[in-house]
């Protein structure tokens, strides 16, 4: 147990700097009901997050389409530090009984993570969670606010924060995603 401790050590120790950790086992919230995921395809905006190490820039969006194989093409684009930065990943209904739990990577080499859609109106916005258990001690938490334009009402994202908050997902630390004069640099 000492050595497999000491083989991930290393990287609890780079996850936990770089995202928000909480003891125990993930939370397993409810999803939405009836998921249509082609309702669901198209751009989509980040609104709002937990701060995450993989995503640090402005004018974060994503456009999600369904590729030949019955896949889903997965598209993000950033703005960091002046420069426009894509990558495209891969996202799969895993159970068909429950389409909403999605699982998403973005490299071959990387097993699929959860990405699963708590609730959306498909029209205006999305509320999205993802949650990574680390050898049962702890749980790394990604949540996300999507919305179909650059920025959502108010009350729209206190609604989905108490979502989240109502399930046991802590959004204390989510930030809001920089979305203003983007509309130049968009290329999706």
């Amino acid at each position: 147990m000492k050595a497999r401790f000491a083989l991930v050590l290393p990287l609890l120790l780079t996850m936990i700097s770089a995202q928000i950790a909480h003891w125990g086992g993930c939370p397993d919230p409810p999803v939405q009901p009836k998921f249509n995921l082609q309702k669901y395809l198209g751009k989509w905006y980040e609104i709002a997050k937990l701060p995450a190490q993989f995503e640090k820039g402005q004018c974060i969006e994503a456009n999600y389409s369904i590729r030949d194989d019955g896949s889903i093409k997965v598209f993000n684009s950033e703005i960091l530090k002046g420069e426009f930065r894509t990558i495209e990943g891969t996202a799969v209904v895993q159970d068909l009984k429950e389409p909403a739990k999605m699982g998403i990577t973005f490299s071959y080499l990387i097993p699929y993570t959860p990405y699963w859609v708590l609730s959306t109106d498909y029209e205006q916005s999305a509320v999205v969670y993802s949650c990574t258990d680390i050898v049962s001690l702890f749980h790394v938490d990604f949540a996300w606010i999507l919305g179909r334009t650059r920025s959502l009402p108010a009350d729209t994202v206190l609604r989905a924060k108490d979502l989240f908050t109502n399930n046991n997902i802590d959004v204390s630390k989510m930030i809001l995603t920089h979305q203003q004069g983007c509309d130049v640099d968009s290329r999706l």
